[in-house]
């Protein structure tokens, strides 16, 4: 992920809970670190889950991912979770992320999100939605 592409980013601890019996974060975890980031960066965009159900009648959920694991995370280190859009279409959307600790890159992940109406069913993404994460869109 490229240091000028547009990016939302969160701080994220980890605790005993996060990792394995030698106190390294078990590979899953880094999933829900995503997860948060992801989370965080509609919030930032002034977009938040229930508001998407209530009021747009659609929902995200994760179609494909892929992850680079490049170095272990361990107990209480500090690190960061960085979000771009790089593929914004009509149903769906592409995230690229980066886990970090200071500026070593530790995971890289690649999310494919589906946009879903309650039966999960596909759906087109709500115009306000699809302008509000255009503020993260890197169009490289």
């Amino acid at each position: 992920m490229s240091e000028n592409m547009p990016a939302h980013s969160i701080d994220v601890r980890v605790y005993y809970e996060d990792t394995d019996s030698e106190g390294i974060v078990y590979y899953a975890n880094y999933l829900k670190f995503a997860e948060r980031g992801r989370t965080e960066m509609l919030r930032a965009a002034g977009i938040d889950h229930p508001t998407l159900w209530d009021t747009h009648g659609v929902g995200f959920a994760v179609r494909r991912v892929t992850a680079d694991y490049i170095r272990p995370a361990k107990l209480d280190d500090a690190l960061s979770v960085r979000t771009s859009m790089t593929g914004i279409r009509g149903a769906s959307l592409t995230a690229e992320q980066v886990v970090r600790r200071g500026e070593e890159d530790l995971v890289r992940l690649s999310v494919q999100l589906a946009c879903i109406r309650r039966d999960g069913r596909p759906a087109r993404m709500p115009p306000p939605l699809r302008a509000a994460l255009n503020a993260f869109q890197n169009d490289a």
